[in-house]
Protein backbone atom coordinates (compact mmCIF):
# COMPACT_ATOMS: atom_id res chain seq x y z
CA UNK A 1 0.00 0.00 0.00
CA UNK A 2 2.57 2.21 0.51
CA UNK A 3 4.23 1.68 -2.49
CA UNK A 4 1.30 2.49 -4.20
CA UNK A 5 0.92 5.49 -2.33
CA UNK A 6 4.60 6.87 -3.33
CA UNK A 7 3.77 6.16 -7.06
CA UNK A 8 0.57 8.60 -6.64
CA UNK A 9 2.40 11.04 -5.21
CA UNK A 10 5.36 10.83 -7.60
CA UNK A 11 2.16 11.33 -10.91
CA UNK A 12 0.94 14.48 -8.92
CA UNK A 13 4.54 15.55 -8.93
CA UNK A 14 5.72 15.09 -12.49
CA UNK A 15 1.64 16.53 -13.23
CA UNK A 16 1.99 19.67 -11.53
CA UNK A 17 5.58 20.34 -12.61
CA UNK A 18 4.13 19.70 -16.13
CA UNK A 19 1.43 22.45 -15.74
CA UNK A 20 3.87 25.08 -14.10
CA UNK A 21 6.05 24.56 -16.96
CA UNK A 22 3.40 25.63 -19.22
CA UNK A 23 2.17 28.66 -17.34
CA UNK A 24 5.56 29.50 -17.52
CA UNK A 25 6.60 29.32 -20.58
CA UNK A 26 2.97 31.51 -21.74
CA UNK A 27 3.86 34.00 -19.47
CA UNK A 28 7.14 34.36 -21.00
CA UNK A 29 5.73 34.71 -24.19
CA UNK A 30 2.72 36.60 -23.99
CA UNK A 31 4.67 39.59 -21.68
CA UNK A 32 6.69 41.17 -24.32
CA UNK A 33 3.51 41.40 -26.40
CA UNK A 34 1.54 42.66 -23.06
CA UNK A 35 3.90 45.79 -22.67
CA UNK A 36 3.78 46.45 -26.53
CA UNK A 37 0.22 46.21 -26.40
CA UNK A 38 -2.38 49.31 -26.53
CA UNK A 39 -4.32 47.15 -24.45
CA UNK A 40 -2.18 45.73 -21.51
CA UNK A 41 -3.91 45.26 -18.94
CA UNK A 42 -6.91 43.07 -21.07
CA UNK A 43 -3.80 41.36 -22.85
CA UNK A 44 -1.90 40.34 -19.25
CA UNK A 45 -5.16 38.62 -18.07
CA UNK A 46 -4.61 36.48 -21.43
CA UNK A 47 -1.37 35.09 -20.40
CA UNK A 48 -2.09 32.06 -18.95
CA UNK A 49 -4.03 31.04 -22.12
CA UNK A 50 -2.68 27.92 -23.12
CA UNK A 51 -1.17 27.59 -26.39
CA UNK A 52 -4.48 25.96 -28.50
CA UNK A 53 -6.69 28.90 -27.55
CA UNK A 54 -4.94 31.93 -28.95
CA UNK A 55 -5.69 35.46 -27.62
CA UNK A 56 -5.88 37.57 -30.53
CA UNK A 57 -7.00 41.41 -29.27
CA UNK A 58 -6.96 42.70 -32.62
CA UNK A 59 -9.01 39.78 -34.86
CA UNK A 60 -11.57 40.18 -31.58
CA UNK A 61 -12.05 43.56 -31.92
CA UNK A 62 -12.76 43.34 -35.52
CA UNK A 63 -14.85 40.52 -35.19
CA UNK A 64 -17.09 42.90 -32.44
CA UNK A 65 -17.50 45.81 -35.07
CA UNK A 66 -18.38 43.21 -37.51
CA UNK A 67 -20.87 41.73 -35.54
CA UNK A 68 -22.29 45.05 -34.27
CA UNK A 69 -22.49 46.24 -37.80
CA UNK A 70 -24.32 43.41 -38.63
CA UNK A 71 -26.84 43.81 -35.68
CA UNK A 72 -26.96 47.74 -36.67
CA UNK A 73 -27.77 46.90 -40.63
CA UNK A 74 -30.23 44.44 -38.97
CA UNK A 75 -32.05 46.66 -37.28
CA UNK A 76 -32.18 48.98 -39.86
CA UNK A 77 -33.30 46.42 -42.58
CA UNK A 78 -35.91 44.97 -40.14
CA UNK A 79 -39.81 46.16 -40.93
CA UNK A 80 -41.89 46.65 -37.79
CA UNK A 81 -44.38 43.66 -38.70
CA UNK A 82 -48.11 43.96 -37.61
CA UNK A 83 -49.77 41.14 -35.29
CA UNK A 84 -49.72 39.44 -38.82
CA UNK A 85 -53.05 36.98 -40.25
CA UNK A 86 -50.23 35.27 -41.90
CA UNK A 87 -48.91 33.32 -38.35
CA UNK A 88 -52.75 32.68 -37.72
CA UNK A 89 -55.07 29.97 -38.43
CA UNK A 90 -57.67 31.52 -41.41
CA UNK A 91 -60.91 29.89 -41.31
CA UNK A 92 -61.74 27.84 -45.18
CA UNK A 93 -65.00 26.86 -44.69
CA UNK A 94 -66.59 29.50 -46.55
CA UNK A 95 -64.00 30.16 -49.21
CA UNK A 96 -61.93 28.71 -51.62
CA UNK A 97 -59.49 25.35 -50.29
CA UNK A 98 -56.62 25.27 -53.41
CA UNK A 99 -55.59 21.77 -51.21
CA UNK A 100 -59.54 20.71 -51.22
CA UNK A 101 -60.75 17.88 -53.72
CA UNK A 102 -61.53 19.37 -57.03
CA UNK A 103 -62.14 16.53 -58.81
CA UNK A 104 -63.67 17.00 -62.16
CA UNK A 105 -62.54 20.63 -62.70
CA UNK A 106 -60.48 22.61 -64.78
CA UNK A 107 -56.91 23.21 -63.39
CA UNK A 108 -55.45 26.49 -64.57
CA UNK A 109 -51.84 28.24 -64.39
CA UNK A 110 -50.53 31.35 -62.05
CA UNK A 111 -47.97 33.25 -63.51
CA UNK A 112 -45.46 34.65 -60.77
CA UNK A 113 -43.65 37.28 -62.08
CA UNK A 114 -42.20 41.05 -61.25
CA UNK A 115 -44.33 43.50 -63.47
CA UNK A 116 -41.06 44.76 -65.52
CA UNK A 117 -40.27 48.54 -65.02
CA UNK A 118 -41.53 50.91 -68.09
CA UNK A 119 -42.86 54.47 -68.00
CA UNK A 120 -41.05 57.45 -67.41
CA UNK A 121 -37.81 56.92 -65.03
CA UNK A 122 -38.00 58.98 -61.54
CA UNK A 123 -34.93 58.62 -59.07
CA UNK A 124 -35.16 55.06 -58.28
CA UNK A 125 -38.97 54.09 -59.67
CA UNK A 126 -41.31 54.60 -62.81
CA UNK A 127 -44.66 56.50 -63.59
CA UNK A 128 -46.95 55.44 -66.43
CA UNK A 129 -47.79 58.91 -67.61
CA UNK A 130 -51.27 58.18 -69.23
CA UNK A 131 -52.16 62.11 -69.85
CA UNK A 132 -49.66 63.13 -72.38
CA UNK A 133 -48.81 66.08 -69.92
CA UNK A 134 -45.00 67.17 -69.65
CA UNK A 135 -44.62 67.23 -66.34
CA UNK A 136 -41.56 67.39 -63.99
CA UNK A 137 -42.09 64.70 -62.06
CA UNK A 138 -38.70 64.91 -60.64
CA UNK A 139 -39.60 68.50 -59.55
CA UNK A 140 -42.86 67.45 -58.15
CA UNK A 141 -40.99 64.74 -55.98
CA UNK A 142 -38.75 67.42 -54.84
CA UNK A 143 -41.65 69.25 -53.44
CA UNK A 144 -42.76 69.49 -49.62
CA UNK A 145 -46.20 67.80 -48.55
CA UNK A 146 -48.70 69.85 -48.24
CA UNK A 147 -50.15 68.38 -44.77
CA UNK A 148 -48.38 67.27 -41.68
CA UNK A 149 -48.38 63.98 -39.49
CA UNK A 150 -47.20 64.11 -35.88
CA UNK A 151 -46.65 60.92 -34.09
CA UNK A 152 -47.28 60.10 -30.33
CA UNK A 153 -51.12 62.18 -30.61
CA UNK A 154 -54.45 60.30 -29.67
CA UNK A 155 -56.23 61.82 -32.46
CA UNK A 156 -56.68 59.69 -35.45
CA UNK A 157 -54.64 60.96 -38.35
CA UNK A 158 -54.29 58.41 -41.09
CA UNK A 159 -58.01 56.49 -42.42
CA UNK A 160 -58.05 53.31 -44.19
CA UNK A 161 -60.82 51.93 -46.20
CA UNK A 162 -62.11 50.20 -49.20
CA UNK A 163 -64.52 50.87 -51.61
CA UNK A 164 -64.19 47.21 -52.91
CA UNK A 165 -63.87 45.22 -49.36
CA UNK A 166 -64.71 41.68 -50.88
CA UNK A 167 -61.65 41.57 -53.07
CA UNK A 168 -59.56 38.24 -52.37
CA UNK A 169 -56.81 36.46 -52.77
CA UNK A 170 -55.39 32.83 -53.01
CA UNK A 171 -55.89 30.64 -50.14
CA UNK A 172 -52.22 29.85 -50.35
CA UNK A 173 -48.51 30.04 -52.18
CA UNK A 174 -49.11 27.99 -55.47
CA UNK A 175 -48.82 27.74 -59.23
CA UNK A 176 -51.99 26.80 -60.17
CA UNK A 177 -56.24 27.55 -59.39
CA UNK A 178 -59.55 25.24 -60.35
CA UNK A 179 -61.87 27.09 -62.11
CA UNK A 180 -64.06 27.47 -58.77
CA UNK A 181 -61.48 29.66 -57.64
CA UNK A 182 -63.82 32.88 -56.86
CA UNK A 183 -61.65 35.94 -55.66
CA UNK A 184 -64.17 38.17 -54.01
CA UNK A 185 -65.64 37.10 -50.34
CA UNK A 186 -66.75 38.75 -47.30
CA UNK A 187 -65.03 36.64 -45.12
CA UNK A 188 -61.27 39.31 -43.96
CA UNK A 189 -59.40 36.36 -43.39
CA UNK A 190 -58.50 36.43 -46.99
CA UNK A 191 -59.59 39.81 -48.74
CA UNK A 192 -58.33 43.48 -48.73
CA UNK A 193 -59.68 43.94 -44.56
CA UNK A 194 -56.48 41.76 -43.90
CA UNK A 195 -54.35 43.90 -45.62
CA UNK A 196 -55.56 47.20 -44.32
CA UNK A 197 -55.14 45.64 -40.73
CA UNK A 198 -51.63 45.16 -41.33
CA UNK A 199 -50.92 48.07 -42.41
CA UNK A 200 -53.06 49.85 -39.85
CA UNK A 201 -51.23 48.18 -37.01
CA UNK A 202 -47.90 48.81 -37.71
CA UNK A 203 -48.84 52.36 -38.62
CA UNK A 204 -50.07 52.18 -34.47
CA UNK A 205 -47.23 50.88 -33.77
CA UNK A 206 -44.97 53.62 -34.96
CA UNK A 207 -46.66 55.91 -33.38
CA UNK A 208 -49.37 57.54 -36.08
CA UNK A 209 -52.76 56.66 -34.96
CA UNK A 210 -54.63 55.12 -37.77
CA UNK A 211 -58.08 54.21 -37.84
CA UNK A 212 -59.53 51.13 -40.10
CA UNK A 213 -62.78 51.47 -41.59
CA UNK A 214 -64.18 48.32 -42.70
CA UNK A 215 -67.19 49.14 -44.13
CA UNK A 216 -68.86 46.94 -47.21
CA UNK A 217 -69.41 49.36 -50.20
CA UNK A 218 -69.53 46.59 -52.70
CA UNK A 219 -72.71 44.66 -52.20
CA UNK A 220 -72.58 46.34 -55.59
CA UNK A 221 -70.13 47.37 -58.01
CA UNK A 222 -72.51 50.43 -59.21
CA UNK A 223 -72.16 53.36 -56.48
CA UNK A 224 -69.78 51.51 -54.65
CA UNK A 225 -67.56 54.67 -54.94
CA UNK A 226 -70.31 57.21 -53.94
CA UNK A 227 -70.66 54.77 -50.81
CA UNK A 228 -67.35 54.64 -49.77
CA UNK A 229 -66.98 58.42 -50.24
CA UNK A 230 -69.84 58.92 -47.73
CA UNK A 231 -67.85 56.54 -45.15
CA UNK A 232 -64.67 58.80 -46.07
CA UNK A 233 -66.62 62.02 -45.01
CA UNK A 234 -67.91 60.71 -42.25
CA UNK A 235 -65.09 59.68 -40.69
CA UNK A 236 -63.34 62.84 -41.38
CA UNK A 237 -65.81 65.14 -39.82
CA UNK A 238 -66.05 62.91 -36.82
CA UNK A 239 -61.91 63.11 -36.43
CA UNK A 240 -60.76 66.56 -37.60
CA UNK A 241 -57.10 65.66 -37.46
CA UNK A 242 -57.19 62.32 -40.43
CA UNK A 243 -54.85 64.14 -43.10
CA UNK A 244 -54.11 60.81 -45.11
CA UNK A 245 -56.97 58.69 -46.34
CA UNK A 246 -55.48 55.31 -48.35
CA UNK A 247 -58.52 53.32 -50.73
CA UNK A 248 -56.97 49.53 -50.29
CA UNK A 249 -57.57 47.49 -53.18
CA UNK A 250 -56.25 44.31 -54.86
CA UNK A 251 -55.67 44.25 -59.13
CA UNK A 252 -56.79 41.49 -61.44
CA UNK A 253 -54.07 40.58 -64.10
CA UNK A 254 -54.39 37.30 -66.48
CA UNK A 255 -56.98 35.66 -68.07
CA UNK A 256 -59.72 33.15 -66.82
CA UNK A 257 -57.04 30.59 -67.98
CA UNK A 258 -54.01 32.40 -66.74
CA UNK A 259 -53.52 34.36 -63.81
CA UNK A 260 -50.58 36.40 -63.23
CA UNK A 261 -49.02 37.16 -59.34
CA UNK A 262 -46.73 40.02 -59.64
CA UNK A 263 -44.20 39.70 -56.49
CA UNK A 264 -40.86 40.63 -54.55
CA UNK A 265 -38.63 39.75 -52.18
CA UNK A 266 -37.56 41.42 -49.24
CA UNK A 267 -35.51 39.33 -46.54
CA UNK A 268 -36.09 35.91 -48.36
CA UNK A 269 -40.00 36.38 -47.95
CA UNK A 270 -41.88 37.00 -50.55
CA UNK A 271 -44.57 40.22 -50.81
CA UNK A 272 -46.89 40.79 -53.56
CA UNK A 273 -45.82 44.11 -55.56
CA UNK A 274 -48.15 47.25 -55.71
CA UNK A 275 -49.21 50.06 -57.66
CA UNK A 276 -50.34 53.44 -56.77
CA UNK A 277 -53.18 55.49 -58.63
CA UNK A 278 -52.56 59.08 -58.57
CA UNK A 279 -55.51 60.92 -60.88
CA UNK A 280 -55.27 63.99 -62.69
CA UNK A 281 -57.96 66.79 -63.58
CA UNK A 282 -56.66 69.76 -65.39
CA UNK A 283 -59.81 70.89 -66.29
CA UNK A 284 -61.28 70.76 -63.02
CA UNK A 285 -64.84 68.78 -64.64
CA UNK A 286 -63.77 65.87 -61.53
CA UNK A 287 -63.66 68.62 -58.46
CA UNK A 288 -60.55 67.54 -57.96
CA UNK A 289 -58.62 71.12 -58.27
CA UNK A 290 -55.29 69.38 -55.78
CA UNK A 291 -54.60 66.62 -57.88
CA UNK A 292 -50.95 67.74 -58.25
CA UNK A 293 -50.15 67.81 -54.19
CA UNK A 294 -51.47 64.41 -54.48
CA UNK A 295 -49.03 63.18 -57.18
CA UNK A 296 -46.46 64.45 -54.73
CA UNK A 297 -47.79 62.12 -51.87
CA UNK A 298 -48.00 58.88 -54.55
CA UNK A 299 -44.36 59.58 -55.93
CA UNK A 300 -43.08 60.18 -52.11
CA UNK A 301 -44.29 57.05 -51.45
CA UNK A 302 -42.99 55.09 -54.46
CA UNK A 303 -39.46 56.36 -53.78
CA UNK A 304 -39.05 55.58 -49.95
CA UNK A 305 -40.92 51.91 -50.73
CA UNK A 306 -38.17 51.83 -53.11
CA UNK A 307 -35.57 52.72 -51.47
CA UNK A 308 -36.64 50.23 -48.36
CA UNK A 309 -37.84 47.18 -50.54
CA UNK A 310 -36.20 47.22 -54.35
CA UNK A 311 -38.81 45.81 -56.64
CA UNK A 312 -41.75 46.33 -54.09
CA UNK A 313 -43.45 48.83 -56.53
CA UNK A 314 -44.73 48.29 -60.01
CA UNK A 315 -44.75 51.96 -61.66
CA UNK A 316 -47.21 54.69 -60.85
CA UNK A 317 -50.68 54.45 -62.76
CA UNK A 318 -50.80 58.28 -63.67
CA UNK A 319 -54.18 59.46 -65.22
CA UNK A 320 -57.47 61.29 -65.81
CA UNK A 321 -59.46 59.93 -62.50
CA UNK A 322 -60.62 60.63 -59.58
CA UNK A 323 -61.92 58.31 -57.29
CA UNK A 324 -62.45 59.73 -54.08
CA UNK A 325 -58.71 61.22 -54.29
CA UNK A 326 -59.86 64.76 -54.26
CA UNK A 327 -61.06 64.46 -50.11
CA UNK A 328 -57.89 65.59 -49.33
CA UNK A 329 -53.94 65.85 -50.28
CA UNK A 330 -53.59 62.75 -48.74
CA UNK A 331 -55.87 60.66 -50.16
CA UNK A 332 -55.04 58.07 -52.82
CA UNK A 333 -55.97 54.26 -54.27
CA UNK A 334 -53.49 51.78 -53.78
CA UNK A 335 -53.12 48.21 -55.18
CA UNK A 336 -51.80 45.28 -53.18
CA UNK A 337 -51.04 42.81 -55.21
CA UNK A 338 -53.46 40.94 -57.67
CA UNK A 339 -55.99 37.91 -57.12
CA UNK A 340 -53.65 35.44 -57.81
CA UNK A 341 -51.35 36.17 -54.89
CA UNK A 342 -51.35 34.77 -52.00
CA UNK A 343 -53.03 36.37 -48.28
CA UNK A 344 -49.95 35.68 -46.67
CA UNK A 345 -48.14 38.05 -50.00
CA UNK A 346 -50.56 40.38 -49.47
CA UNK A 347 -50.43 40.92 -45.62
CA UNK A 348 -46.82 41.13 -45.70
CA UNK A 349 -46.62 44.06 -48.35
CA UNK A 350 -49.03 45.86 -46.09
CA UNK A 351 -46.79 45.86 -42.99
CA UNK A 352 -43.50 46.61 -45.29
CA UNK A 353 -46.24 49.44 -47.03
CA UNK A 354 -46.89 50.77 -43.23
CA UNK A 355 -43.09 51.17 -42.43
CA UNK A 356 -42.57 52.97 -45.94
CA UNK A 357 -45.64 55.50 -44.63
CA UNK A 358 -44.24 56.26 -41.65
CA UNK A 359 -40.88 57.12 -42.45
CA UNK A 360 -43.12 59.40 -45.59
CA UNK A 361 -45.30 60.55 -42.90
CA UNK A 362 -42.47 61.57 -40.59
CA UNK A 363 -40.38 63.52 -42.78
Amino acid sequence: MKRKGNILNKIKTFAAVVLLSTAVFCVARRLPECFSSQNPAALAAATFTLANGEYKLENEKQQTVELDDKRQNSQVSKPVLSDSQSTKTRDKSDYYDSFAEHEGEEKYLVEERPIEDSGTQVDNFFVKNKTGLALDFEQILQNSLTFNVNKGINSPQVLIYHTHTSEAYMDEDVDYFYESFYSRTDNNDFNVVAVGDAIADVLNKRGIKTIHDTTVHDTSYNGSYDRSAHTVQSNMEKYDDIKVVLDIHRDAIGTDECKVKPTFEFNGKKGAQIMILSGCDTDGEMGFESWENNLNFALKIQNKAESMYPGMTRPISFDYFAYNEYMCDGSLLIEIGAEANSIDEAVYSGELLGNVLSEVLAQ
